[in-house]
């Protein structure tokens, strides 16, 4: 019997990167959870807790090293659920403003794959890696600017890093979730009305939780999904295909 896969989940105290843990946890997967403060990841279900900042060369190879040394072997599989969002036009958001939203969500992101391909380059081993994106970089959404270019750039950046490392048998995908109940979106969704008009925006209804975006990732990283490399998937409950029915 093989040795069960490891997994490097970031942002693992996030909303979908919590519930990706506790799912892969559940059916065996070995995870090692990163976050900028391992105390605050005490309640994540995980094998290995690690502090490091992945927006950061540095801090990505930390990551990568740590989880080698914890659990005696360099991640085969990469969940990158760092980010952050900003809602304001372009107009009103200053450069300091869409400077942080590039660095925590495609610096992370380049930063993060990177380190990732080269231990598994360096292990000569096969594996898959899942970003997130949002259904911003794919349909225009008003007051989106800085964040929907940060998410393009990971779509991207997907597509050209699946092309690249699919010989040594590298798979990269992402998911591009629509509005999600996670801590990054209670402010909004706390009040009654801002939820209920969000969910109508959505053809399936409602808004969608944290653990159902995760099932999609833990698919992608899945050998289910040994065939799927470079696609971005929307998680979306069709709000990038199709309209809502109006009554």
């Amino acid at each position: 019997m093989s040795d069960p896969a490891i997994v490097l989940i970031t942002g693992a105290r996030g909303g979908i990167g919590r519930a990706l843990a506790q799912q892969l946890t559940t059916h065996g997967w070995r995870v090692a959870a990163v976050g900028r403060d391992a105390a605050l990841l005490a309640d994540v279900p995980a094998d290995a807790r690690i502090a490091a900042d992945t927006t950061t060369p540095e801090g990505a190879a930390t990551a990568v090293r740590q989880c080698q040394d914890m659990l005696g072997s360099p991640p085969s599989h990469l969940a990158h659920c760092v980010g952050s969002t900003l809602i304001a036009p372009l107009h009103r958001t200053s450069v300091a403003q869409w400077r942080e939203v590039l660095r925590v969500n495609l610096d992370s992101a380049l930063c993060m794959l990177g380190a990732w391909i080269e231990a598994c380059r360096g292990a000569q081993q096969p594996g898959a890696a899942v970003l997130v994106s949002s259904v911003v970089a794919q349909i225009g959404v008003a007051n989106h600017e800085a964040i929907a270019a940060a998410k393009g750039g990971i779509e991207a950046l997907v597509r050209s890093a699946a092309a690249t490392y699919a010989p040594i048998g590298l798979r990269v995908n992402a998911v591009a979730p629509g509005m999600t109940d996670t801590p990054l979106t209670a402010g909004m969704l706390k009040v009654p009305a801002m939820r209920e008009g969000a969910g109508r925006q959505y053809p399936l209804g409602g808004v969608q939780s944290a653990g159902e975006v995760a099932q999609a990732m833990a698919w992608l990283l899945s050998a289910a999904a040994s065939r799927i490399t470079g696609q971005v998937m929307a998680v979306d409950g069709g709000f990038t295909t199709i309209r809502p029915l109006v009554k």
